[in-house]
């Protein structure tokens, strides 16, 4: 599953004791596991062989440079939803041909940065969306390749905030309007109209709602007709973070690949949180311990800034301590681990049972390497943690961490003020 274990009672990420790596590198820091990253891009691989799809890993679950060269160093391509992304991309040497580029606000200097890119498909959200595509491709004299997203109006089960597909949300286009739009394309002469794009939600954990929006849109296209190359079916697919049984890559391609197989149309797929979610944890320092009538806290140097997950969609992150000592148990007292936030709702985890543990102890929050830097900020002005890899028996600082300096950079004070 990942390639952090314990070993002689101490946390290691591959062969490298955490508490080794935390005496360079000061807490709170992200740490991922090459292995970790590359095993679950090569599970989807394997498990999907037969069709050879286009895998694009989904940029906005973890964007660290690092990670997105490891991947395309594999093969992958990338999904990417802004000019941000597009510009990590660039540097980290991707194949134009293997992006995909989402979102449902894309803005007109993003689409041309895009078009000159040369990459393989806008994912397109509405039909203002096309006609500015349209328009910009026109004064580039370009033709562009385009997947329309439909909204299948599914509904999977997950958090509301991470259900994309529902009839109700801002992502895609009803059946009625794509297909409105396909027997419009004369519309649009600087528009290949080359395929459909989904993606329902995400933490996905069963294959039924998957198969119900392809079967969906395959049936769509049949009815009426619509001749198109590529099906990007998106991404979703859910990970353990405590008690969750997802699907497997094996399990969930051998459910879907019979309808996949059926359209003879090239697959795209757009896993993200599958392939990082275990390979980063975030690594944290206890900073006081407190007790009260109604609770015992353990205050850590990380916040709701630094991981935003448990205070935004109450998600569970397995929180476990870096060093167990022999004969160590567990106390039968319950404690939240919260961080230095002025809100009640910055906590790692509320009633867990730990070990006793005191100042300077060090913890692992798990399952950490999607939606964890990503999702980061500096509200209370705290500067965002550094982002370390492990490589072959080697540990890298692939993202330094942040100063007071960075916090005020470009900030300036106007001379009425001085």
């Amino acid at each position: 599953m990942h390639e952090f274990s314990f070993k002689d009672n101490e946390l290691c990420c591959e062969d490298i004791r955490l508490k080794d790596i935390a005496k360079e590198i000061e807490t709170p820091f992200y740490l991922y596991s090459y292995k970790t990253l590359i095993d679950h891009y090569r599970k989807l691989k394997t498990a999907f062989r037969s069709i050879n799809p286009l895998i694009c890993f989904s940029v906005k679950s973890n964007s660290n440079i690092a990670v997105l060269k490891a991947l395309v160093k594999n093969g992958a391509g990338l999904d990417i939803v802004s000019g941000g992304e597009l510009y990590r991309a660039r540097i980290a040497g991707v194949d134009p041909k293997k992006v995909v580029y989402a979102g449902a606000g894309k803005k007109s200097r993003e689409i041309e940065d895009a078009i000159r890119f040369g990459m393989l498909f806008f994912n397109v959200e509405s039909e203002e969306e096309l006609e500015e595509i349209q328009k910009i491709a026109s004064l580039l004299k370009k033709k562009v390749n385009v997947a329309i997203r439909i909204n299948p109006d599914v509904m999977p089960k997950t958090h509301d905030y991470i259900a994309t597909g529902k009839g109700e949300t801002k992502f895609g286009l009803d059946f009625e309007t794509v297909h409105k739009i396909f027997n419009s394309k004369w519309r649009y002469p600087n528009v290949n109209l080359r395929g459909v794009h989904i993606h329902i939600g995400s933490q996905i954990l069963s294959a039924s709602p998957f198969e119900n929006a392809i079967k969906k849109v395959l049936e769509f296209l049949k009815r009426y007709k619509i001749s198109i190359d590529y099906f990007n079916i998106g991404g979703g697919l859910g990970i353990i973070y405590s008690i969750e049984n997802p699907q497997t890559a094996k399990g969930f391609a051998k459910k879907i690949l019979p309808l996949l197989k059926h359209s003879k149309l090239k697959i795209i797929l757009e896993p993200g949180r599958f392939i990082s979610g275990n390979s980063g944890i975030l690594v944290t320092k206890v900073v006081y311990t407190k007790r009260t009538p109604r609770k015992k806290f353990i205050i850590v140097d990380i916040g709701m800034n630094d991981l935003i997950r448990p205070s935004l969609y109450e998600a569970y992150h397995k929180i476990v301590p870096v060093s167990v000592s022999e004969g160590s148990s567990y106390t039968s007292e319950k404690v939240d681990v919260v961080g230095p936030i002025c809100e009640s709702g910055d906590f790692l985890g509320k009633d867990r049972l730990l070990p006793a543990l005191v100042k300077g102890d060090l913890l692992a929050v798990m399952g950490a390497g999607a939606y964890g830097f990503t999702m980061s900020s500096n509200y209370n002005s705290r500067p965002r943690p550094a982002e370390v890899m492990v490589i072959n028996k080697r540990f890298y600082v692939v993202r330094k961490s942040e100063t007071y300096r960075d916090l005020v950079r470009g900030e300036s004070i106007p001379k009425v003020l001085r």
